[in-house]
């Protein structure tokens, strides 16, 4: 059994930076009077964010102090008037800072450990397309892997899947799941961008077939040019949310009632794992301002 290492701790400039950060944000006000300024359309003077949050223009101006030092507003002085804006940089500085603490930015597993030595994983072929589709539709029946509720044809699937990343896993000689990935978008830009599909036939679920094509899965889009994998998984399919957390994809968030299956409204969790050499640097993780 593979054991991973404890993750390193928040370098302490940076952890003493967070706090300050915090510590800033540990009063009502100032929560109130910073998502003002962040969601007005620009600079705004004291005395309309007094009157914004029903507080003196005394005590607006102090808890503005506050937040000008550590820098999540910026102070301009115009005549009488002092106008503030935010700190576009805190913007996302915040978040991030929030999302270090958390760990959603600690170092991630690159892929699945602990493979089958009896999985066999190999390209999807065209003749592999009958039990490709064959174990998409026991993956239907389940209702917690899809919202399709017929398997799409062949042409649809092989006009759909990257054809560089498309697999299926074999054990003894027959096919018991695939694996395949599909652009997001026609756009250039998104041209790394991918979503994946994991599938294991019904009886083989159990015996490590998800992780062996999931290792080939991310593995490959690492080696060929895709930065960025992404997927939408029921919350009920904990196996699946479990496995792909295995292999680096991180929880962005939960997509409420985002669509109906068998006129039911169902959540997604909407995972992504990024290429390791394109997360952002450790050292990058300091003072946002």
């Amino acid at each position: 059994m593979t054991v991973s290492p404890p993750p390193a701790p928040i370098d302490a400039d940076a952890a003493a930076t967070y706090a300050s950060w915090f510590a800033t944000l540990a009063e009502p006000t100032r929560v109130r009077l910073l998502h003002a300024v962040a969601t007005a359309p620009g600079e705004v003077t004291v005395g309309e964010l007094a009157a914004v949050l029903g507080i003196s223009q005394a005590t607006c101006s102090h808890h503005l102090r506050k937040l000008a030092d550590v820098r999540f507003v910026q102070l301009r002085k115009e005549g009488t008037a002092t106008r503030v804006s935010i700190n576009l940089a805190c913007c996302t500085g915040l978040p991030h800072a929030a999302d270090v603490v958390m760990g959603v930015l600690a170092a991630r597993p690159c892929c699945p450990a602990d493979l089958p030595a009896d999985v066999h994983v190999r390209h999807m072929e065209h003749g592999d397309f009958p039990e490709v589709r064959r174990i998409y539709a026991e993956g239907i029946a389940t209702g917690n892997a899809t919202f399709e509720t017929d398997v799409p044809e062949v042409s649809e699937l092989d006009a759909r899947w990257l054809p560089d990343h498309r697999w299926v896993a074999e054990i003894d000689g027959a096919v018991v799941g695939w694996a395949a990935a599909s652009p997001v978008s026609a756009r250039e830009c998104y041209a790394g961008v991918a979503e994946t599909s994991v599938y294991v036939g019904e009886g083989a679920r159990g015996r490590g077939v998800g992780r062996s094509l999931l290792y080939q899965q991310v593995t490959a889009a690492d080696r060929g040019g895709l930065w960025t994998l992404q997927t939408s998984i029921f919350p009920e399919n904990k196996a699946s949310l479990a496995l792909h957390r295995s292999a680096g994809f991180r929880t962005l968030g939960v997509r409420e009632r985002i669509g109906r299956l068998d006129g039911r409204w169902r959540d997604t969790i909407f995972l992504e794992r990024r290429r390791a050499d394109d997360e952002l640097p450790e050292e990058h993780a300091g003072p946002c301002c």
